[in-house]
C-alpha cells in the first residue's frame, strides 16, 4: 500500500545538522513527498534544496518544537497527507528506516482493531553508545522503558519527538499538541493522549535512526562512571516547568500526591547536580529549576523564559 508521506524538521542555528538531516530524508528508500521546516534561527539559514522538496517558513522570535509541530501536522492533514515524519535538526537516518516503518505500519494495521498512533525508530546516541529510552507514564510519573532488541517492535506511551511516524487519521482524533509546551515534553503529552484514545505507539527495533539527546557528560559519583545530562538555563526551566505540570497532571487520585514528592525530589537532585558539575551559570540554572517547578505546579504555561 503506497502512502504520502512529509517530513517535519525544527531548526534553530545550526545550518549543518538540519542539511545532513534532509539530505538523510532524501536517501530513504521509500520518497517523502515534502520536507516542512520551521527554521527558528535569528536569521533564514541557507538550507540545500536541490530536489525542491522543502517548504521553509522562518521565525526568528523562535515558536519552539511545540507551536512548529502544530503548524506542520495542520498543514499536512490540510494536504491529505497519510503521515507526519517529524524530527529534531541533529537526527540522522539509515537509509531503509521509512521503508521499515511503514512495512511494519502496514502490516499490524490489518490486524482487527489494532491502530496505531505513533510508530518510531529505534533512536540510538552514539556519543554514550546507549539506545535513547520512550517512556511510559506508571501512575505518577513517565518512565524510561529498557530497549528489547529481542522482538521486531514493542509498545510504549511516547516515542520521542525525533523519527516519530504519526498517523494523521490518528491526529485528527485528538487536539493538536500544546503549543505553550515550547521545548519540552511535547512527545510524552501528544503520545499519551493518543494512548489514551484507543491508539497504539511502537517502536521497531531494525528501523535506526542516530540521534544525540542532550548534552551528556561523565561524571564520578560514589566512585562509579556514569553520564548526566547538562542543559542551559533555558532547558532547565522547560524541564522542570513541563515535566512537572504533565506529570502532577495525568496523575489521578493518591498518586497525585505521590507525583508532587517526585517533582520535588527530581527539582532536588538537579539542583545539587548543578552545583557539583556545572561549570557557568549555575545560580542562574538553580533559579531556572526553582522557577520551573513552582510554574507547573500552579499550571502557568504562558510565562517565557
Amino acid at each position: 500500500m503506497q502512502s504520502k508521506v512529509a517530513a517535519y524538521i525544527t531548526c534553530y542555528q545550526d545550518i549543518e545538522s538540519v542539511n545532513r538531516c534532509i539530505q538523510a530524508i532524501e536517501a530513504q528508500s521509500i520518497q517523502v513527498t515534502a520536507i516542512y521546516i520551521v527554521d527558528n534561527s535569528d536569521k533564514p539559514l541557507l538550507l540545500n534544496d536541490k530536489n525542491q522538496l522543502l517548504r521553509i517558513h522562518h521565525y526568528p522570535k523562535n515558536i519552539g518544537i511545540s507551536e512548529g509541530l502544530v503548524k506542520a501536522l495542520a498543514w499536512a492533514i490540510n494536504q491529505e497527507y497519510d503521515f507526519l515524519w517529524t524530527f529534531d535538526q541533529d537526527s540522522i537516518l539509515t537509509p531503509n528506516c521509512l521503508e521499515i516503518l511503514l512495512t511494519t505500519y502496514h502490516k499490524l494495521s490489518e490486524q482487527d482493531n489494532y491502530k496505531i498512533g505513533i510508530i518510531a525508530p529505534t533512536a540510538f546516541d552514539t556519543r554514550i553508545s546507549k539506545v535513547v529510552e520512550s517512556v511510559v507514564f506508571a501512575n505518577d510519573h513517565f518512565r524510561g522503558i529498557k530497549h528489547n532488541h529481542n522482538v521486531d517492535f514493542y509498545e510504549c506511551d511516547a516515542p520521542i519527538t525525533s523519527g516519530s511516524l504519526i498517523s494523521l487519521a490518528a491526529a485528527k482524533t485528538i487536539s493538536s499538541p500544546c503549543a505553550d509546551l515550547f521545548i519540552d515534553g511535547i512527545d510524552l503529552d501528544y503520545g499519551l493522549r493518543l494512548r489514551q484514545k484507543g491508539f497504539h505507539n511502537l517502536i521497531v527495533t531494525k528501523a535506526i535512526m542516530h540521534h544525540n539527546f542532550g548534552s551528556p557528560i561523565q561524571i564520578k559519583f560514589l566512585n562509579q562512571y556514569r553520564y548526566i545530562q547538562e542543559y542551559s538555563a533555558l532547558r532547565y526551566y522547560y524541564i522542570c516547568r513541563n515535566h512537572t505540570y504533565l506529570e502532577t497532571r495525568f496523575s489521578q487520585g493518591y498518586y497525585r500526591l505521590t507525583s508532587l514528592m517526585r517533582r520535588i525530589k527530581y527539582m532536588l537532585v538537579k539542583i545539587l547536580l548543578i552545583m557539583l558539575y556545572d561549570l557557568e551559570d549555575k545560580h542562574l540554572k538553580i533559579w531556572a529549576c526553582l522557577l520551573g517547578t513552582y510554574h507547573g505546579l500552579i499550571g502557568n504555561l504562558t510565562e517565557k523564559w
